[in-house]
């Protein structure tokens, strides 16, 4: 016998597993549609539809000729409107109904070395988030560093294009991330490199000192002006790439 419609908390996982995957790469069989089907008691099957569902919805995955399933739901649109561009909320809240569906406290999941009293909720969120920051900007770019093409997951990093500290209202917005080494995410965080608003890398002169070494060759100026590989979705904002260059770039 055929499950009950959707409810709106089993719509909300599923466009958290729709940001933490390659859209490419979503299938039955793929085993993160497993694991999150299994904890919402849905068929990897149908979630995997419900992700496509959502994949209709996106404006960058249309521009590239990715349509996503044709058929939806008013409830798939309602949560995209509800929490595209709200991010902060959709990766806690997301993530407390996939603790939830496990008879699970969100802080019982993936979390250690938490402090006590006061600081212990906004510690729990933090973390959270920025594990939910990272899944999307791995999985945008389809577990790529978007320089070199490096895809170690180990080596990986979730850069913050505006920095952590200077704006806590795009600290979980993945339009505000790029997937890059940790070489590079250390040399662009200090505004060694930079990425223009027309996707383009930028070296600053700084490294001039230090042409005639290889390795600097190798790691950074030869890279000066070439494109950045761009992610399949939660293409970088122009004006957070403006502000990295006009106020962290080392010119």
């Amino acid at each position: 016998m055929a499950k009950n419609n959707w409810t709106k908390e089993e719509t909300i996982v599923a466009f958290n597993v729709y940001c933490k995957i390659p859209f490419k790469n979503s299938s039955k069989s793929n085993p993160t549609v497993i694991k999150y089907a299994n904890i919402i008691g849905r068929s990897p099957s149908a979630l995997n539809m419900k992700i496509g569902n959502f994949g209709r919805l996106d404006p960058e995955l249309k521009k590239q000729g990715i349509t996503g399933l044709v058929n939806g739901s008013k409830l798939e649109e309602e949560v995209w409107n509800e929490f595209n561009g709200n991010w902060d909320e959709l990766a806690f809240e997301s993530e407390e109904l996939i603790a939830k569906f496990q008879n699970k406290e969100v802080k019982e999941i993936n979390l250690e070395n938490l402090p006590e009293g006061k600081e212990r909720e906004t510690t729990i969120k933090t973390r959270i988030n920025q594990s939910f920051f990272r899944s999307a900007i791995l999985s945008s770019y389809n577990i790529k560093c978007c320089i070199t093409g490096l895809s170690i997951p180990e080596f990986l990093v979730a850069s913050h294009i505006i920095p952590w500290s200077k704006d806590k209202n795009n600290r979980t917005n993945p339009h505000n991330g790029l997937c890059l080494n940790s070489i590079h995410d250390k040399a662009f965080d200090k505004g060694f490199i930079t990425v223009t608003p027309d996707f383009k890398i930028r070296v600053s002169k700084y490294f001039s000192s230090y042409s005639k070494d290889k390795a600097v060759n190798d790691f950074f100026i030869k890279h000066e002006n070439q494109n950045i590989t761009k992610p399949e979705r939660f293409l970088p904002k122009k004006e957070f790439l403006d502000y990295h260059f006009q106020n962290i770039f080392i010119k």
